[in-house]
């Protein structure tokens, strides 16, 4: 008896320490909540402390079994980032050289991106060359040979797996560099504050990104949240569960991912409807995501930025990118978008990103015929902006626009895909820009304008997404092939029918979403005002109804992948 009870003892503790790759650590599992309240337990007791860097060293080393238990061993990664960057940024600050303060932020720059590279376009490039130039070479991963050889791991040397977060924890560490450097924030105190810093947990592996001089200096503060705050936080993490897993979980679940996994055996209904749930299913992921992180972030006294603002409410393109993922389109405009010229003139910068995106587009395409015509068109551009200043500012802004979009498509995954729905977003972009100066529609508020305007930008948005969406091209074409040939009007109530759970689900998604913003304020405040007791049982019923909608296996946030 004793033998079987130290056998199930390991056994539990195995499975509270140590990483399954089966079973990553997220927010819609039990083990987080319990992981989360023993984390506040432990952080009632150092909260106090005078000295900050007690409590961010504790949150610090929560941060870090998070991610353990999230992604494994990558966590060295992570661990990585952190002392690469600060002490990079602590050599920007203290040099008095303004040449040693550019190159030491390039250095900062290049290592993380290199890092990025390795991990998450190595398969692509490897592909690519083995394509264009006819070779055979195989990915290796040098790391996985360097800890077996070292530390006698078994770790496969021909297989590079993509780190949870790493997207989005290497441009939060490149945005301190480069912030360090402009004179916008001043650098760390110590290692501790700063790794506390890169890799605190609820925002840690899907964002929001965060910058430094929005969070450090929380991190000094005293800590202070009033029962509005806690009500909001509790409100946010009820709404992140309902979103995720009620909404989004259960929509993908029963329809979405069936239709997109093979299209063509679905009417083209179906598959119409299957592109709208997923429109609806990746927001309510990553937003619910997201308000999920703002809840728990801010029980322990820190507030991050917000993310969402009910992006499919927005009456065009630019103005559904000033809604969708803030910190990531902020996190553009100010460290790409800007710099390389934004709306004002091109830049040397401007010109090495388009080398960069129309080398990845040859790579993708694998044939180099595409490089003479590329330089053509290249040659003609100059041309034309050698002897016209107006065309040079237009063509300037507008590839400054597109490069953006297409860099943010790269930045989920190097794929025709991505490409093509980084740039239909940038085509969008730029299609408005001229539209709004003819629309006899731009300047007028009305209430079926306004309604025409967001349906419009709706459509045009969820129909980016099945590149966005689709695993191959051959997905894409397949949900074309049968949205254009094979809708059958006669099929729609049948279809009804047999979802009518998953269409009514849906139905209440895109209604909460589209509600006024005074009802969602109404339903807010009126929480935030109840009794404790009363928020209590709220929550209980909450988890209880979410919960028992689970029809599956847990799913991982779909931006984990990023």
């Amino acid at each position: 008896m004793d033998i079987f009870q130290q056998i199930n003892i390991a056994e539990i503790l195995r499975n509270i320490f140590v990483y399954d790759k089966t079973a990553p650590l997220i927010f819609t599992r039990f083990y987080f909540w319990a992981f989360f309240a023993l984390v506040l337990f432990g952080f009632s007791l150092v909260y106090k402390r005078k000295n900050r860097s007690v409590r961010a060293g504790y949150l610090f080393i929560a941060s870090l079994f998070f991610y353990y238990k999230s992604s494994g061993f990558f966590f060295f990664i992570l661990l990585f980032s952190t002392l690469t960057d600060f002490f990079i940024g602590k050599g920007i600050y203290n040099s008095k050289n303004e040449n040693v303060k550019k190159i030491l932020v390039v250095l900062s720059v290049v290592v993380n991106l290199l890092v990025l590279a390795y991990f998450k376009y190595s398969y692509f490039f490897i592909d690519s060359l083995n394509v264009l130039f006819g070779v055979d070479l195989e990915v290796i991963n040098h790391l996985a040979i360097w800890a077996n050889e070292t530390a006698g791991t078994h770790f496969n040397v021909n297989q590079i797996l993509l780190p949870v977060g790493i997207s989005f924890f290497t441009f939060q560490t490149i945005s301190y560099s480069v912030d360090v450097y402009r004179g916008e924030t001043k650098p760390v105190n110590n290692l501790i504050d700063f790794g506390f810093y890169v890799s605190f947990f609820p925002q840690l592996v899907a964002g929001p990104i965060v910058r430094a001089s929005g969070f450090v200096k929380q991190i000094y503060e005293d800590y202070q949240v009033s029962k509005v705050e806690f009500g909001w936080a509790i409100f946010m993490i009820l709404k992140g569960l309902i979103k995720k897993i009620f909404i989004g979980d259960y929509i993908a679940i029963n329809f979405v991912d069936r239709v997109f996994s093979d299209p063509i055996t679905y009417s083209g209904f179906e598959n119409l409807m299957a592109l709208f749930g997923y429109s609806l299913q990746v927001y309510v992921d990553f937003s619910g995501y997201t308000d999920i992180a703002i809840g728990v972030a801010l029980l322990m006294g820190f507030r991050l930025p917000q993310n969402f603002n009910s992006p499919y409410k927005a009456k065009n393109v630019g103005d559904f990118w000033k809604r969708w993922h803030m910190s990531l389109s902020s996190w553009l405009k100010d460290y790409l978008y800007i710099p390389i010229g934004g709306n004002r003139s091109g830049s040397v910068f401007s010109y090495i990103s388009l080398g960069v995106v129309l080398s990845i587009i040859v790579l993708l395409a694998g044939k180099i015929i595409l490089v003479p015509i590329f330089a053509g068109v290249v040659i003609v551009l100059a041309i034309l902006v050698r002897f016209s200043p107006g065309i040079k500012r237009s063509i300037d802004t507008n590839i400054n626009l597109m490069l953006t979009m297409l860099l943010g498509g790269l930045w989920h995954g190097a794929s025709w895909q991505f490409i093509i729905w980084g740039g239909l977003n940038g085509i969008g972009l730029v299609f408005y820009k001229f539209w709004r100066k003819i629309s006899p529609w731009e300047a007028k508020n009305n209430w079926a304008i306004n309604i025409w305007k967001i349906t419009i930008t709706f459509c045009f948005i969820t129909f980016t997404r099945i590149f966005f969406r689709s695993e191959s091209m051959e997905v894409v074409k397949g949900m074309m092939h049968q949205i254009g040939t094979d809708f059958n009007l006669v099929m729609i109530p049948e279809v009804l029918v047999a979802y009518k759970w998953v269409f009514l689900v849906m139905l209440f998604g895109f209604f909460i979403h589209w509600l006024c913003e005074s009802w969602k304020e109404k339903i807010k405040n009126w929480f935030i005002g109840t009794p404790l007791w009363v928020k209590a049982v709220i929550a209980a019923v909450v988890v209880i109804f979410v919960y028992q909608s689970i029809s599956s296996e847990m799913q991982p946030f779909i931006y984990f992948q990023f």
